[in-house]
């Protein structure tokens, strides 16, 4: 490992995976020594489209022969960021028809948050147990893990947590609760989803008693599941959309949106309710227009549901109790966190990327660009199977 990044830059954990990159391109991610690595991982579900694809890489270089970095968000008119909120209000439901666009997730979270204590003039939030929504000071107060908040406390006052699918729990959505902040497929929880309608009897919830919904849509959006965004598998419409990740492909972005109405109340009393440096970066928007673009002019999304089924039938193992999830937001289960550890450590070793989840230790990580093929998916599931078979041979000696 290079030294360099252990000593100068800041690190996440003790013993991080330290791949030196050299260059990328499609499914596979290439290292100083050459090696080739297959990408089931697509940077944390951000690269949508791979890497170095043709169509956002050329819209970045067009950009950039224009103009970069002009002005604070909300000032000038920039086409690339207009022609996005457009195309975005076109392709969702009537009711979100406005949308601010920031530089991650985390930040998006924290707009959506800010808008619903503004429109509701009410201060308690409600997230899930086991939910993850960025880790910025507000977005940390709705993660649903204490363990890792507790070092950083005090965080927001007034939130409660719920447990996702329990019906019973939305009583505790009531006329003091601002919003209930929810994933619409639980990420860091182990790729959870919703059961018996709950993503409806949340909103029903949230009309009788003025609360407004939120959904996370960090790691379902841009097409993982099979529709442009998770909660349009669920016949529910929310109040806000928080999204990020896989929005600009391969790009540092997030936004979220909402209805003009309350949107514009972040405009007043006070005046600049939110405001960002960067947010709406021309280049960024560029970027993120070129993939919105591909995915609605493109089969990718509806063939995710067909390379599901695809993994679906290749991932059957002794040690796979399960594969959670929907379209290429994948979890394969094992029955312990170290047989999970020696998976995705022993895969890379064979040239092979899987990543794990934040809190579910049994799940192996399978998110893989949207343009991944049926070829790159078979190679990549018969390393999986070739280093589980070593290891129950191993444990049978």
């Amino acid at each position: 490992m290079n030294p360099d990044f252990i000593k100068y830059q800041a690190q996440t954990s003790p013993y991080p995976l330290g791949m030196e990159v050299s260059h990328a391109i499609g499914s596979y991610i290439y290292d100083t020594n050459d090696k080739k690595y297959l990408d089931f991982v697509a940077g944390v579900s951000a690269c949508t489209l791979g890497h170095q694809h043709p169509r956002v890489n050329q819209a970045i270089k067009d950009q950039l022969d224009k103009y970069s970095h002009v002005m604070v968000y909300g000032e000038y008119s920039q086409s690339p960021a207009v022609q996005y909120c457009k195309m975005m209000a076109s392709l969702l439901p009537e009711s979100l028809n406005k949308t601010y666009l920031v530089n991650s997730g985390t930040e998006a979270i924290e707009g959506a948050l800010k808008l619903a204590k503004r429109t509701t003039g009410r201060s308690q939030l409600i997230s899930c147990h086991n939910a993850y929504h960025g880790n910025t000071m507000g977005s940390m107060s709705v993660m649903g893990f204490e363990e890792r908040k507790q070092a950083f406390r005090p965080l927001l006052p007034d939130v409660d947590f719920i447990t996702f699918n329990n019906e019973e729990d939305l009583q505790k959505i009531t006329t003091r609760t601002a919003a209930i902040l929810l994933e619409t497929i639980q990420g860091g929880a182990g790729f959870i989803q919703p059961e018996n309608n709950f993503l409806q009897k949340v909103k029903k919830r949230c009309e009788e008693v003025g609360a407004l919904m939120i959904v996370d849509e960090i790691q379902p959006g841009f097409g993982r599941t099979g529709k442009l965004f998770g909660f349009q598998n669920y016949d529910v419409v929310p109040d806000i959309v928080v999204m990020g990740k896989g929005m600009g492909g391969g790009m540092p972005v997030g936004a979220f949106t909402a209805s003009a109405e309350r949107m514009d109340l972040l405009t007043e009393n006070p005046k600049l309710g939110h405001i960002t440096t960067f947010g709406g970066h021309p280049v960024i928007a560029s970027a993120c227009l070129a993939t919105l673009q591909e995915l609605t002019e493109t089969n990718l999304m509806a063939e995710t549901l067909e390379k599901e089924k695809l993994f679906r039938s290749l991932l059957v193992h002794p040690l796979i109790t399960e594969v959670r999830g929907k379209g290429l937001m994948l979890a394969a289960m094992t029955e312990s966190a170290e047989i999970t550890n020696e998976v995705i450590l022993s895969c890379q070793d064979k040239g092979l990327i899987l990543f794990w989840l934040l809190f579910e230790g049994c799940a192996i990580r399978i998110t893989p660009p949207l343009t991944i093929s049926e070829e790159e998916i078979r190679e990549g599931c018969a390393i999986i199977l070739e280093v589980m078979d070593e290891i129950m041979k191993k444990n049978t000696k």
